[in-house]
């Protein structure tokens, strides 16, 4: 599984990931597999992405398009550009939604963190999006890196030293995630 923090403090937004990737009981660590980045740069963006590791090439092959009109700086934007993907997710990379009784709106199978320069967002597997002010956290671990940042948010260190420690607290203790741990970190406009 994977789990991602961001954080937006004194005028830099960070955005970390764990590296560990898990099949039911089977565990894959960053020792063994090169290619284990969960973050993604696009542009002058960073993106985390949860769920299959397949959505991480997707997402790679995707926004490489010269053709794709990505934006990133507001939660309108990203909306738009969300629901852009969601349709070429189904046609050209073959998602099967998921269809849950109980879902109104077709999932894209992923949640998805963001940092740039315009502040902290998430992107939900049904598309909602928000901006956070200070901190969020996806994935299996997310309950022990929210707690984690809760905890730090008001201390001393930098948005990137609270970022680690959020994912540093879900690998000491949720078996889906582990170290090595990657940060990104982007100055924010205005700072």
């Amino acid at each position: 599984m994977t789990t991602l923090a961001v954080v937006r403090k004194n005028g830099i937004a960070a955005i970390a990931a764990d590296t560990l990737t898990k099949w039911g009981t089977g565990k894959e660590s960053a020792a063994y597999v090169a290619n284990h980045s969960k973050l993604i740069r696009v542009g002058d963006n960073w993106l985390g992405v949860t769920g299959y590791t397949t959505f991480i090439l997707i997402l790679k092959d995707y926004f490489s398009q010269p053709d794709v009109a990505a934006n990133f700086q507001s939660v309108s934007a990203i909306f738009k550009t969300w629901q852009t993907l969601h349709g070429v997710l189904k046609e050209q990379y073959f998602l099967l939604p998921g269809e849950d009784k109980d879902d109104d709106i077709e999932s894209s199978q992923m949640d998805v963190l963001i940092a740039n320069s315009h502040g902290i967002f998430g992107v939900a597997e049904h598309r909602s999006v928000q901006e956070f002010s200070k901190f969020y956290a996806y994935g299996s671990g997310s309950d022990l890196a929210m707690g984690a940042m809760y905890a730090l948010y008001d201390s001393p260190l930098s948005a990137e030293e609270i970022a680690r420690k959020a994912i540093e607290a879900a690998a000491e203790f949720d078996d889906r995630t582990g170290p090595p741990i990657e940060v990104k970190t982007i100055r924010l406009i205005g700072s």
